[in-house]
């Protein structure tokens, strides 16, 4: 969303980051400016966890010109490559478990903001336009037959009705501090050792939602269900079963027939069966 550049002198290389009024990557998509602002605050308030080493140190950050400079990790995978590897080892997701429980744990400031503007564009993107009938984008354009697909959820009022009450629950305040954007895209591998990066999202919420989101690209990943009960099972706090499979569902669902869409090679029949799965989830 942001510009980002690596700036390399003679005694180290920085990441510099500079938020816009717009997607830098879809200039015609306008985006709140201080969305950066969000993601020093997040970065700011885990600063003294026990997850330090799987983020990013900041270096400086410029409000009035929406810079952050931060630590550059240097050559790092973001982990996408688990759509194409269609696993996960133990290993990295016990640590991501660890990772999002602190985050979850950590207290934040009082001043942590809402980070409103940039939620309501996440829930036009996630509850609103993946389940309108004609949101003009084709997803044949994607993959041919995906529009046919797509249509019988677009035109499930049952299931629309459900998907808006828990769009409802997703801008309404909480109190646990999420991640907000918690899939592969913002995890990042670098021989072995695994950060988090990108919190821009981040605001107080309830934590099934980062779970959810989790669960779903996971599931997208190995197209197992099982990982739903894995991450209530691995999951040191209690969590709430059925918000946890709603948020599952619909992420599933609209990372199939929305807009942002993923890097994936799926068959028309392998997406069917993962919308059958997202519907189920979010029905139950």
């Amino acid at each position: 969303m942001n510009v980002v550049l690596r700036v390399a002198t003679n005694l180290r290389s920085i990441i510099v980051k500079q938020s816009r009024p717009f997607v830098q990557k879809y200039q015609n998509i306008p985006a709140p400016i201080d969305r950066i602002a969000v993601e020093n605050t997040f970065y700011k308030a885990i600063e003294n966890s026990n997850i330090t080493s799987h983020i990013p140190t900041i270096i400086g950050f410029d409000p009035d010109t929406h810079i952050l400079v931060m630590e550059d990790l240097g050559d790092c995978d973001d982990m996408t490559f688990l759509y194409k590897q269609r696993n996960i080892s133990n290993n990295q997701f016990n640590i991501l478990i660890a990772i999002i429980h602190q985050i979850h744990n950590t207290k934040p400031p009082s001043n942590f903001p809402d980070n409103i503007k940039m939620r309501e564009l996440n829930h036009q993107h996630i509850f609103i336009l993946p389940f309108l009938s004609d949101n003009g984008f084709s997803l044949n354009d994607i993959q041919l037959g995906l529009q046919e697909l797509s249509l019988p959820y677009k035109e499930d009022e049952s299931l629309k009705e459900k998907i808006t009450f828990i769009g409802e629950r997703y801008l309404s305040q909480g109190n646990t501090l999420l991640h907000g954007d918690y899939y592969p895209g913002s995890w990042m591998l670098k021989d072995n050792q695994l950060f988090i990066i990108d919190p821009e999202f981040g605001f107080l919420g309830f934590k099934e939602f980062d779970l959810g989101v989790m669960a779903a690209h996971l599931i997208i990943a190995t197209h197992n269900i099982s990982y739903i009960e894995k991450i209530e099972t691995s999951y040191p706090s209690k969590i709430d079963s059925e918000l946890l499979q709603n948020i599952a569902g619909i992420e599933i669902m609209r990372r199939l027939i929305g807009l942002a869409q993923l890097p994936i090679n799926r068959t028309l029949l392998e997406k069917a069966e993962l919308l059958t799965m997202a519907k189920n989830l979010i029905l139950s």
